[in-house]
């Protein structure tokens, strides 16, 4: 919990409350489904929880503002990011209906008001979102096409409406056929830890 502070020191004392609570919901969870591999769980904050609050050191948010997270799995980056903007709104859409029962007891546990929960598959979602948000779903250019059309064009935040998505190592080949604005921000910038050395975030874009 601690490394979360180091990072963002101005987190108020219920945020800190609900980020001390993670680490024994999912513990528990995870005794019963294997949610986060078990031979990484002891990097539960680095790697799952700071991993996912990283876009708030690139992106600003206005109050309103509503994402949707793709193949969120146990809630990530959606809750973390949920702690931190109490004034947005979140979908986390998984197709593993086990996977979106741990992500509301989670939700419930915290009393976040402000995280929906879908499963099914993201295609049956009739609805357009600020952002789309994922983190290690598949390969860039499927989750893009997948996705895109759930991106409203209304822009009303300080960079344009799009894609954010958590991913490692060289992904040069899979941009090339993504016919639309991409930038990469390094995730080391900010955060010292190894594990950040080759964590990027990719943001894609229409403007």
């Amino acid at each position: 919990m601690d490394i979360i502070l180091k990072y963002f020191e101005n987190i108020n004392k219920e945020q800190i409350s609900q980020f001390e609570m993670l680490y024994g919901l999912y513990e528990d969870w995870n005794n019963k489904i294997n949610v986060i591999s078990r031979k990484d769980f002891h990097n539960f904050y680095v790697n799952h929880v700071l991993h996912s609050l990283s876009i708030l050191k690139f992106f600003e948010f206005k109050a309103n503002t509503n994402f949707l997270d793709v193949g969120t799995g146990g809630g990530f980056p959606g809750i973390p990011l949920a702690i931190c903007l109490p004034d947005c709104k979140f979908t986390l859409n998984d197709s593993i209906q086990k996977k979106i029962k741990v992500v509301e007891n989670v939700v419930d546990n915290l009393k976040l008001n402000n995280v929906d929960c879908i499963s099914g598959r993201v295609e049956n979602i009739n609805k357009e979102y600020d952002y789309v948000l994922g983190r290690a779903v598949t390969n860039l250019p499927d989750f893009v096409n997948l996705v895109r059309k759930k991106i409203s064009l209304k822009n009303n935040n300080i960079k344009s409406n799009g894609i954010i998505y958590l991913k490692g190592g060289n992904f040069n080949d899979e941009i090339k056929s993504i016919k639309l604005n991409i930038e990469d921000y390094c995730i080391s910038k900010y955060f010292e830890e190894d594990f950040f050395e080759t964590k990027k975030i990719v943001y894609i874009y229409n403007k």
